[in-house]
């Protein structure tokens, strides 16, 4: 099912395209966003502008023709503190309909919260503690404080950039005499509902909305040098945020214009909205904050799913994000996830096995889980030089809940699953920590050897039952077939293992099989490990 929502914000409207799938997750297919200052001169009661309106209508216009050419099954949209304000809103809602035929339903600030709440908590993951979402729009700032799924204290503040900047920003530069004046209001404002938060135990504070990314892609820059290309999950400190908000203020617009990794269309609301989000960042002391790009349009697609959910799948959400994610680009990818499973079940069960050798703990064993599930879906692209497809697939497929240099390392251990080691020159490699770059030696030498223990991809691997002794580390085959294939390739791919976990590592069978060497079947195959042709043409049908 595919499903259009729309954002008619006061300073943009924002529209997505979605697939939901079977489990009701849903993958974002196309996304387009226009800034039409709805609410410019509209707020507070005034009437929205013709040409404000005119704006608006141009670009739902061109919106419902993009939906349709997906061949969307619903619209759902929705519209925020522009149109709820203004005196003749619903004269604008009217024009939708009859010029566009989406039929829009205005929201009310604290539904606005929970939605956005909602959306913050899909995306990133909390781990089951409780998150502050704070969200700067153009005529109000929604702030929440609970658990992923749910908003336990929600409100929404009439603290818009716009509202902000037609009240406050009176000089260019802003005065300190003004700015003073906008922090007073602010805290004024928030004090009550922020206290209450800060009694509570909070996890982290997620920012939402294109104020707050575009902000904090100044202050990523203003730590790491660079704005970085993908603002999903980045964490920037307060003191970061604090340097952009007194760098934008000491500027004037002609000068925020030529700041790099600023939108020009926000320098003449930049200044404002710096102040805000340092402001609340202050009041709720928080240390830093999680950068997040869902939103409200999102929060409108997960409550259209969960209402509806009995005509778009009867199964229901994996329970956890970072799992389904993973899951859901494998699907994406056409993964065959018998082999998947094989691979990954065996990584797992070496690495359980000789902790004490390699040190690592719970996460990253996750990480070896994951790359383990996606290591072969660079097959999606095409087999040679598939485990570079697997690994840019990961880092470009939108997976939620992960940080960063998380994505990073899994996409590095599935890319290094094939033959080459690690090399400190490699492109993302290098960039890693130098502890970083010792966890994916490690976690790569399991998904290697793992890979060539399900070389004729037929599962044949039972159990493996790893012994430490004086000779080193031996693992004994448990089959359910003849594994030559799978000894020959293993006893290729035993030297990245040994070197990472310090001891030698032999290999048995039980029952003893064939060892390589001198057969015409183990001479006949090629190196890497693509299936045989055989393998290949009886590949089951896994989910797509």
């Amino acid at each position: 099912m595919k499903i259009a929502a729309i954002d008619i914000g006061t300073n943009s409207v924002h529209m997505i395209v979605v697939q939901v799938r079977p489990d009701l997750s849903f993958e974002v297919i196309d996304r387009e966003k226009e800034m039409v200052r709805l609410g410019a001169g509209g707020l507070d009661g005034r009437a929205l502008t013709e040409s404000a309106m005119a704006a608006g209508l141009q670009a739902l216009a061109k919106f419902r023709r993009l939906a349709d050419s997906y061949g969307v099954d619903d619209i759902v949209a929705s519209a925020t503190s522009a149109t709820r304000e203004a005196e003749n809103g619903g004269d604008f809602l009217d024009a939708i309909a009859e010029q566009t035929g989406i039929r829009v339903r205005v929201i009310s600030g604290s539904e606005e919260a929970r939605l956005i709440h909602r959306a913050a908590g899909y995306g990133i993951d909390l781990g089951g503690r409780q998150g502050v979402v704070i969200d700067v729009g153009g005529g109000s700032v929604e702030i929440t404080y609970g658990p992923a799924t749910e908003a336990k204290l929600a409100r929404s503040f009439k603290l818009g950039v716009i509202r902000l900047a037609e009240r406050f920003v009176t000089t260019d530069p802003i005065s300190a005499a003004d700015e003073r004046r906008l922090v007073r209001h602010i805290t004024r404002e928030v004090a009550d509902h922020v206290g209450r938060i800060r009694r509570k135990k909070v996890a982290r504070v997620i920012g939402t909305s294109g104020t707050i990314l575009s902000l904090g892609a100044l202050a990523a820059a203003e730590e790491t040098g660079t704005v970085p290309a993908d603002l999903r999950n980045v964490r920037v400190s307060a003191k970061a945020v604090h340097r952009v908000r007194k760098r934008l203020a000491g500027m004037t617009q002609q000068q925020r214009l030529d700041v790099a990794g600023l939108d020009p269309r926000r320098a003449d609301l930049a200044v404002g909205g710096a102040i805000l989000l340092d402001t609340l960042l202050d009041l709720l002391d928080a240390p830093e904050l999680t950068l997040c790009d869902m939103a409200l349009r999102e929060g409108l697609v997960l409550d259209y799913v969960q209402r509806n959910r009995a005509h778009i799948a009867q199964v229901d959400h994996y329970p956890d994000i970072r799992r389904r994610s993973v899951l859901e680009l494998a699907e994406r990818c056409n993964y065959w996830p018998e082999h998947a499973a094989q691979v990954t079940r065996l990584a797992l069960t070496l690495f359980d096995a000789t902790r004490r050798l390699h040190g690592l703990g719970d996460t990253e064993r996750e990480w070896l889980e994951y790359a383990g599930l996606l290591h072969d879906i660079g097959m999606h692209i095409s087999y040679e030089g598939h485990h570079k497809h697997a690994q840019y697939l990961i880092r470009h497929g939108g997976l939620r809940g992960f940080e960063p240099q998380e994505v990073d390392v899994i996409g590095l251990v599935a890319k290094y699953h094939r033959r080459g080691l690690p090399k400190k020159s490699d492109e993302g490699f290098a960039a890693l920590p130098k502890a970083q770059r010792a966890v994916v030696r490690t976690l790569a030498a399991f998904i290697t050897l793992a890979e060539s223990l399900d070389r004729s991809h037929a599962q044949l691997i039972r159990q493996v039952v790893p012994r430490q002794g004086a000779e080193g580390l031996t693992l004994t085959l448990k089959t359910a077939g003849d594994v030559e294939l799978e000894v020959w390739a293993a006893s290729r791919h035993l030297d990245p293992l040994a070197t990472a976990l310090g001891v030698p590592v032999h290999l048995a069978v039980s029952p003893p099989a064939t060892l390589p060497g001198a057969t015409p079947r183990a001479r006949r195959q090629p190196g890497g490990h693509q299936p045989t042709r055989r393998a290949r043409r009886t590949r089951p049908a896994g989910p797509r």
